[in-house]
């Protein structure tokens, strides 16, 4: 029996793990739950999965939800924090949204929990510092991400040294086959609808804009120690190979599967095991083709800025994924445009001066200072 606690439990990522756990119950138990402030299905789920305690990120809601339950209801980021430590918990799967993930994961890692990552922005921003401490500590940081999972796989009994190049699928987001002109005037309801994921809105529009993809590339250089100029990207409309890697005697092994975010997460808690699901299964004969092109980094330019934070280092990661952060809930709320979104994160990338060898702190200050930033930008217009 392996003991989870998961954070962001009222996400996407939250609710399909407590989905696979539900379906395997004698192999997985809930220690603890954590969300930002949806405390109805937050209860529900206490209901259903009986954890140790949970906590909620706004303080207003923790009280209003222990008035509620009879377990304990920790709020904020201390709540957090706390259980991401539990003596109790084996694992910690980290599905929150945004730079909030970082502090939780850090403490996970210091009391020695593995980790199933979702929270890509834990490795964009603090990427060296947590895959330091992780290896410091003995501790598994097991990806979540379809295309980190697939490259997990992959790698699977190789060598590290024999790996050319990675090359990290993607399904190019609900625009990928609209104009620069038509981008100028794209809604947020029209990037919400992913043609082939179930995602959060966040993830869903830096799908849209390819940012996610650029936060990938960052994330596989953190986790297998590739250079980026042996990251490729490919647009693969059919969503079904995952990512594949290329070795240095040319084989090119893939990991291929339906479009099921379930798959990745059972992966991560039950490794190195794997075990029985009930969901789809892959039929190539329906699928018939599989297509594969390169991204657009003109209609798409936040792909390519990406790859410029990762290579320059230091904090630029963390500006580009703060100002992308207060940019896409702007959009999302009518605020902006969808090329706004490239073009401020472009011009504040410009106007920063790169801390080389930032300090847990130093990336944490700087994380809240060009979101207070950005955010007077856009509401002064």
């Amino acid at each position: 029996m392996k003991n989870i606690s998961i954070l962001g439990s009222t996400g996407s990522i939250g609710v399909q793990a407590l989905e696979v756990i539900k379906k395997n119950s004698s192999k997985f138990k809930v220690i603890a739950l954590g969300c930002h402030s949806n405390i109805h299905l937050l209860e529900q789920q206490i209901k259903a999965f009986n954890p140790e305690i949970v906590s909620v990120f706004d303080e207003s809601k923790a009280e209003e939800l222990q008035k509620r339950v009879k377990i304990d209801v920790l709020s904020g980021m201390e709540g957090l924090m706390a259980i991401s430590k539990l003596n109790s918990a084996d694992m910690v799967l980290n599905a929150l949204v945004g730079s909030i993930g970082v502090k939780p994961t850090i403490e996970a890692i210091k009391a020695k929990k593995d980790i199933a990552l979702a929270n890509k922005e834990t490795l964009v921003t603090a990427g060296e510092i947590v895959m330091n401490l992780a290896k410091k500590k003995g501790v598994a940081i097991k990806p979540i991400d379809s295309e980190h999972s697939a490259i997990f796989q992959c790698i699977n009994g190789e060598n590290p040294k024999k790996i050319r190049k990675i090359i990290l699928t993607c399904s190019g987001g609900a625009f990928r086959d609209k104009t620069k002109k038509e981008l100028e005037k794209a809604t947020a309801e029209a990037a919400l609808k992913h043609p082939n994921w179930n995602m959060g809105k966040k993830i869903t529009i830096d799908s849209a804009t390819l940012m996610n993809k650029g936060f990938e590339v960052i994330e596989a250089r953190m986790l297998f120690g590739v250079d980026y100029d042996n990251i490729q990207v490919v647009i693969h409309p059919q969503s079904i190979v995952h990512s594949l890697v290329e070795f240095r005697d040319g084989s090119v092994i893939a990991q291929l599967g339906v479009p099921d975010m379930r798959l990745p997460i059972q992966y991560a808690l039950s490794h190195p095991k794997r075990i029985d699901a009930n969901f789809a299964s892959l039929d190539l004969l329906k699928v018939s083709q599989l297509n594969f092109s390169s991204p657009d980094t003109e209609r798409f330019p936040c792909l390519k800025y990406a790859y410029e934070a990762g290579k320059t280092g230091g904090t630029m990661p963390c500006v580009m994924n703060a100002v992308n952060e207060v940019l896409v809930r702007a959009f999302l709320e009518g605020k902006i445009g969808f090329m706004d979104i490239p073009r401020i994160i472009k011009k504040t990338m410009d106007a920063h001066r790169v801390i080389r060898h930032p300090g847990l702190d130093d990336i944490l200050a700087l994380d809240k200072k060009i979101k207070k930033k950005t955010e007077r930008e856009i509401e002064n217009g």
